[in-house]
């Protein structure tokens, strides 16, 4: 198998298969060059970009199918290819998984460009991207997918699979990390290359609230062998870091969502009463059942003395160590090692039975106080096969389970190797307040076992429960639960019922070893948020995405226990936040193809060639008094707005975290403006054109553009006629040129192009002055997450207009419009776009959106009002 580098990718070429060291750059017509995972982290929701660039040299289409590993909990949210041959991109849409898979399957069948991204499994282990790639295209694949980082036994982790098992020649990590509360370790570390290898190759630091991770192997570093072509990148990259615990929680809120985090440090340990309930069928025999012995010997050195336990046996009869729980003494704990060294496999697999003997135990040694009052109790089942004897139907199973818990207690299900039906561990450790997990047949599963016992050892506090001011919250992700254990955290999110509250508690209430315990934040909300917004956030809308991400999250667990209308309605709601939120989830898929609309195939006489015309880009910009106009070429038609603000403010117009690109704009005003607001005129007299990732600045002005790259400014003149070129990191480079007295043009590699117009007036008139216009003439390689009074609409969207009757001006009808949820009253019109002739203009046609685009944009006006241009 050769794989084609990405995040854990493996490139199916046919049957091919070659020796490591006879691996050729070209693999079948396909040539990957380059391969590259940045990510930002921003309170622990990660966002992470993989971008691999190959080329397919031969001269007839190639299918390439790669699988991706990513997190269990990650969810994709963009996939996009671009082919150099032709300058078109191809984004990714999210759309329901059958619709997705036939738009795939035709355009796979007519021999085009193509890609397919789908959820392969229930547990979104693995994602299998698919493209066709025509012959001759030079191609860039772009996936990106967010997590929410889990506390994990006191850290956070990402990791990111490494397994290109070919030298690339530009391999890089890039992660960089924004904690509000500070970062207390960082730390990274890869399981396929040696300290001394890794320590040149590797740069980590952090400071404050910022961290940073980066891994860029040469070619040299990444050989298997000093001679070899073979790459000895294959496995595991992992960073952990954790964060500063002043106080046990922390709330952030940016524009009207909020996350908390809760995470109580020193608590004494809550007694805990488990029972292990193992599979000893004749399947577990060998190196499985020598693996549970080794790793339950290791837990039984971990017990505490003011524990309680049993051990449950379950072939096709059911056996136990001990006819009650007993304590976790010294002797006890020496007769359990004893007991569990003589464990055997052998007969069926009566997993009913011996799951019901473990409850009942845990059961009875409660109302017959054979345990402490302030203890938990915990069942641990373990098992590699489905239900053979006794009770075998899954649903019976499940409904005995959960008549026998009654929610009192926590199930954790182990699923050893392949061969069982995950699916019922799954659904039975939800329904009853606890997971399930995979362990894996590798040679390490006595220290997964261990692992999974060490994050259930040391509970802190049983029912908890996170309490917030009635009526304040809308929205709120689940907020109470039945254990939290040391070394982990709680996530709670919601949304403000009123984006003007002042102040909110948040309460966190809880049982503890020794007494109960409540735990208050009081929120200052405007504090948390300006704090929040005076920092270059990574993306801002991020706890938005991350609310969504957790919701949708806890829909999908909660859909695999329901039935009938509960099922239908649990799905229609998680189905519509994974469509709007742009989220593979297991009720999606991602295709990507070229929009047939814009298709123009021609065959030359005599000559088998396909060409073809790039797609007609969407435009949007601003110029006037500031109006706004937005094209949508689905409807072909444009909605427009104007903007009424004093002049001096500046105003968000474009803000990308991923490329790093925001514009911003200051208004002015006439020079002898009214104190009449209805007479006044405002327009855009300075643009400030930011790109983080470039380290660059642009300030243009109706006098002048200056041009900061670092440290360092150019400064050039309206009256110049001057084209200015310069390398970047966003497969970009910045083009900028200006057009002497007319407009400017500046372009961010192939896909982000802005034009800049000059309206000069006459120097002595008495009211106007010169000012500016902004059209976004390209904008496809801006990722999903830009906003921006502009960039929110570079995203596809949608509008009905009905009931055009006359309004109060006869030449402009009215009408009503529902777009984004919202009843609109429209009225007919028109702006003017200057980009062919500042002077004149060309009329376009559009359904005007009163009250400062009220309905229409995002929120409201004022949220995009920033301090400075820059």
């Amino acid at each position: 198998m050769v794989a084609l580098p990405g995040l854990g990718s493996a490139l199916r070429l046919g049957s091919l298969w070659l020796p490591k060291k006879l691996l050729p750059a070209v693999v079948d017509g396909i040539e990957v060059y380059s391969t590259k995972i940045n990510s930002k982290v921003t309170s622990r929701f990660a966002h992470n970009v993989v971008t691999t660039r190959a080329v397919n040299r031969a001269d007839v289409a190639k299918e390439v199918s790669f699988d991706v590993d990513l997190p269990k909990t990650a969810f994709i949210t963009n996939f996009t290819l671009w082919v150099t041959i032709d300058g078109i991109t191809y984004p990714g849409n999210v759309k329901e998984k059958e619709v997705a898979k036939k738009q795939y399957e035709k355009a796979v069948s007519q021999g085009k460009t193509a890609g397919l991204v789908k959820a392969s499994g229930r547990k979104l282990e693995k994602f299998t991207v698919s493209v066709n790639v025509a012959a001759g295209s030079k191609v860039t694949f772009e996936l990106t997918y967010e997590e929410l980082l889990k506390r994990h036994k006191g850290k956070y982790e990402m990791y990111l699979k490494v397994q290109p098992k070919q030298l690339v020649k530009h391999f890089e990590i890039n992660v960089d990390i924004f904690e509000p509360q500070g970062i207390s370790m960082l730390d990274a570390e890869a399981s396929f290359i040696t300290n001394d290898l890794l320590g040149s190759a590797l740069t980590k630091s952090f400071s404050g609230k910022k961290g940073h991770v980066s891994f860029k192997p040469s070619l040299d570093q990444q050989r298997s062998c000093p001679n070899c072509t073979d790459s000895l990148l294959n496995g595991d990259f992992t960073i952990t870091y954790d964060v500063n615990r002043e106080s046990p929680a922390s709330v952030q809120i940016v524009n009207g969502y909020f996350v908390h985090f809760f995470a109580p440090q020193g608590l004494p340990v809550v007694p805990k009463n488990v029972v292990f309930v193992i599979d000893v069928s004749g399947s577990m025999a060998g190196r499985k059942i020598q693996q549970t012995r080794d790793a339950l010997l290791k837990i039984l050195d971990d017990m505490k003395e003011e524990d309680y336990l049993n051990f449950i046996l379950f072939s096709s009869d059911v056996t136990t160590w001990r006819e009650h729980l007993v304590q976790a003494t010294a002797e006890n704990l020496q007769e359990a090692r004893a007991f569990v060294k003589t464990i055997e496999e052998r007969g069926m697999t009566n997993l009913n039975d011996g799951l019901l003997r473990g409850i009942g135990m845990l059961n009875e040694a409660r109302e017959n106080h054979r345990v402490p009052e302030r203890s938990t109790s915990i069942v641990i089942m373990l098992t590699d096969g489905e239900a053979n004897t006794g009770v075998t139907n899954p649903e019976k199973i499940q409904e005995n389970v959960r008549n026998a818990i009654r929610g009192k207690f926590p199930l954790y299900n182990l699923g050893f190797g392949n061969n069982l039906n995950y699916n019922l561990l799954d659904a039975m450790a939800l329904e009853n307040h606890g997971f399930a997990r995979r362990i894996y047949e590798d040679s390490d599963a006595d220290l997964q076992l261990q692992g999974f016992y060490e994050e259930v050892a040391n509970p802190l506090l049983t029912g908890v429960e996170v309490e917030y001011p009635e009526n304040a919250i809308l929205d709120l992700t689940q907020n109470s639960y039945q254990h939290f254990y040391d070394g982990s955290e709680i996530v709670v999110s919601g949304r403000l019922a009123d984006e003007d509250l002042n102040s909110f508690k948040a309460d966190v209430k809880g049982h503890g070893a020794i007494n109960d315990l409540t735990f208050t934040e009081e929120v200052d909300v405007k504090e948390v948020e300006k704090a929040l917004q005076e920092r270059d956030y990574i993306f801002g809308n991020y706890i938005e995405r991350l609310w969504a991400y957790l919701t949708i999250e806890q829909l999908l667990e909660k859909r695999k226990n329901a039935h009938g209308e509960e099922k239908e309605k649990l799905t229609a709601q998680a189905l519509d936040l994974s469509l709007k939120y742009h989220f593979v989830t297991p009720l999606t898929s991602m295709v990507v193809t070229k929009p047939e609309d814009n298709e123009d195939i021609a065959d030359k006489p005599g000559e088998a060639q396909v060409s073809y015309q790039p797609p007609q880009r969407p435009y949007y910009y601003v110029d006037g008094d500031p109006h706004f106009i937005i094209q949508v070429p689905e409807k072909d038609d444009a909605l427009c707005f104007n903007i009424d603000e004093d002049p001096g403010t500046v105003l968000r117009l474009i803000r990308d975290p991923d490329t790093g690109l925001t514009v911003n704009g200051q208004i002015i005003g006439d020079k002898r403006g009214s104190p009449d607001s209805e007479t006044r005129k405002t327009y855009f007299g300075k643009l400030g054109i930011t790109n983080t990732q470039m380290d660059l600045q642009i300030e243009v002005t109706t006098e002048k553009i200056t041009l900061w790259s670092g440290a360092v400014p150019s400064t050039f003149s309206w009256l110049d006629t001057v084209t200015v070129t310069q390398d970047g990191v966003m497969a970009t480079g910045l083009s900028m040129t200006i057009n002497r007295k007319k407009n400017m043009v500046v372009s961010f590699g192939d896909g982000v192009t802005f034009v800049v117009v000059l309206h000069q007036v006459w120097k002595k008139h008495p009211v106007h002055q010169d000012f500016l216009g902004f059209y976004v003439m390209d904008s496809h390689r801006m990722s999903a997450q830009t906003h921006g009074l502009l960039g929110q609409f570079f995203h596809p969207f949608d509008f009905k207009v009905s009931d055009i009757h006359p309004g109060s001006d006869p030449t402009k009808p009215d009408a009503t419009m529902v777009v984004k949820n919202h009843r609109l009253t429209v009225t007919r019109g028109s702006q003017k776009d200057y980009r062919k002739d500042a002077s004149v203009g060309t009329k376009v046609a559009c359904w005007f959106v009163h009250n400062n685009g009220e309905g229409l944009i995002d929120g409201v006006h004022t949220d995009y009002i920033v301090p400075n241009l820059f």
